[in-house]
């Protein structure tokens, strides 16, 4: 069945500044986009390096001036500091935090290297918490309210084999966002969670995600890239190709406040029974 397009949702954030982790992503770079689009000023951060100065290249020449790219290694409490008052020094304040870092391993647990999964804990799961608490500490003495997204994923909601360093370390970090939004409220900043399926690349821009776990995907099921890609689409309810776009407009919805809600998850994944709360 054909089905109509939906609307196209004009976001205005003009004069609002954001930080994204781990923007020089696939999923990143979408939200990057997003953000500026919306007349927003980004400070795009990630290790530093090739892929985040490319990433401030491609977007520089549309959106001169509002963006930023800043190095910040998440698992560093310095770098996290540092990166926030680089933000704030740069735009003049900090109104919206995506939650973006994050890394993958394709593992079951009988065979886990105990170092394998601490990396990934310290990456998703202190990484988050080291971000969180360094915004509380922003958003307390901004004392302008704010936003916090934390990009999570459909195994918190429904985990698959083989991903239990992955899922559990993203259920953790979508927890400690849970936790953020109660203690958070009182100075007028939200904490919700955007929870999307498989994001396999943005343009030409390939999913570091998707670049460790998909050999062993496409392997486990006989297919190539193009045919692991159709294999996501056709397991969801509306057939769709989850995109970086896709989770970029959840991102939009929560942080333009069209509704008074702090503590929740849109899902991005087409429709996924098995990741229905239950």
């Amino acid at each position: 069945m054909e089905q109509k397009p939906g609307p196209t949702v004009i976001y205005d954030l003009k004069g609002r500044v954001a930080l994204i982790t781990g923007a020089a992503g696939a999923i990143g770079a979408g939200i990057t986009r997003g953000l500026l689009k919306a007349n927003c000023c980004v400070a795009a951060t990630d290790l530093a390096g090739e892929r985040l100065d490319a990433l401030v290249k491609e977007f520089e020449s549309d959106f001169r001036g509002r963006i930023a790219g800043i190095p910040i290694d998440v698992t560093d409490p310095a770098s996290v500091s540092a990166g926030i008052a680089s933000t704030v020094k740069r735009f003049g304040s900090l109104d919206i935090a995506v939650i973006n870092a994050g890394v993958a391993h394709v593992s079951q647990l009988k065979d886990m290297e105990i170092e394998t999964f601490r990396r990934l804990e310290k990456i998703n799961v202190e990484g988050t918490l080291l971000v969180l608490k360094e915004l509380a500490r922003h958003f307390e003495k901004q004392g302008t309210g704010g936003d916090i997204v934390i990009i999570s994923t459909k195994n918190v909601f429904a985990p698959g084999a083989s991903f239990g360093a992955y899922s559990a370390t993203k259920a953790a970090s979508h927890q400690l966002g849970r936790i953020a939004s109660l203690e958070l409220a009182p100075v007028g900043v939200r904490v919700n969670m955007v929870a999307p399926d498989a994001v396999f690349s943005d343009g030409v821009r390939k999913s570091g995600l998707w670049q460790e776990i998909g050999p062993d995907r496409m392997k486990a099921r006989g297919l190539d890239e193009k045919g692991l890609e159709e294999y996501y689409r056709n397991r969801n309810l509306l057939k769709e190709r989850i995109t970086a776009d896709h989770v970029a407009n959840a991102v939009l919805f929560f942080v333009s406040r069209q509704t008074p809600t702090t503590g929740a998850t849109i899902p991005v994944d087409g429709g996924l029974p098995d990741a229905t709360p239950r």
